[in-house]
């Protein structure tokens, strides 16, 4: 008889930005799997939790996929209440999708549970709307890095010219090909760019630029992960909207 697994977003790095279902979950788990973006001030509410287990992957270590997938199967076994908890939703970039296929060939029962995603908190907390009615009326949600040898690009040169706003996930370890493929797509050059670095903490950074000039920002202010991107004219009304301090 297996127990039971549950995809929890964590929220986008604030504490007080996971979900109630979310938190009650994570109070009664029995074992918790989280990833390397997941606030540690978040696991001290696993107060009933017999292990805490650290699944954190860095870039090129794709491997420890299938090892995740039978740790949670394996758990399965031994607990009841069983929490995988990622950073941001569950589901979107996260690779839940996957351990949800292991997770159902083994027989196991999983519930999963949605986050608030970073791709709209972050612009949110900068004070820039995804949408707004004079500016902008579509969205793409896209990832800075692609499996490996999955395509030859990143399809952002394709999608940008299609939609008003892109937030881009993941994507500061791979910015210079970002930027390449963004000045590519044939929108303007100086079509408005935002950085938001640790977005909801406390250090929360907010870059403002322009696609032709942004890398120049990038080594100036010395972004680092984790980090979103936002493109489109929307990134305009962070002086007038902002409001997080």
């Amino acid at each position: 008889m297996y127990g039971k697994v549950y995809f929890v977003g964590a929220g986008p790095g604030d504490t007080g930005l996971i979900t109630v279902k979310g938190l009650e979950i994570l109070m009664k788990a029995d074992v918790v799997l989280y990833d390397r973006l997941v606030n540690p001030k978040i696991l001290d509410y696993a107060v009933n939790a017999k292990e805490i287990l650290y699944v954190g992957k860095k870039i090129g270590e794709a491997y420890k996929q299938d090892w995740i997938n039978k740790m949670l199967i394996e758990y399965a076994k031994k607990y009841k209440i069983i929490v995988r908890l990622k950073n941001g939703d569950p589901i979107l970039f996260s690779r839940g999708g996957e351990e949800m296929e292991a997770l159902r060939e083994a027989g196991v029962e999983y519930e999963v549970i949605p986050g608030i995603t970073s791709a709209l908190a972050a612009p949110t907390y900068a004070g820039i709307p995804v949408t707004h009615r004079k500016y902008s009326s579509s969205l793409a949600i896209l990832t800075g890095h692609r499996k490996e040898g999955y395509k030859s690009n990143l399809g952002i040169k394709d999608v940008l010219p299609c939609v008003d706003t892109a937030v881009i996930l993941m994507g500061i370890s791979n910015i210079n090909e970002i930027i390449k493929e963004a000045l590519e797509s044939g929108i303007p050059k100086d079509t408005p760019i935002a950085i938001i670095e640790n977005a909801t903490l406390s250090d929360q950074k907010v870059i403002i630029s322009r696609l032709d000039r942004i890398l120049d920002n990038i080594k100036e202010y010395d972004v680092k992960p984790p980090a979103v991107i936002v493109i489109g004219k929307v990134v305009k009304l962070y002086e007038k909207l902002r409001w997080f301090k």
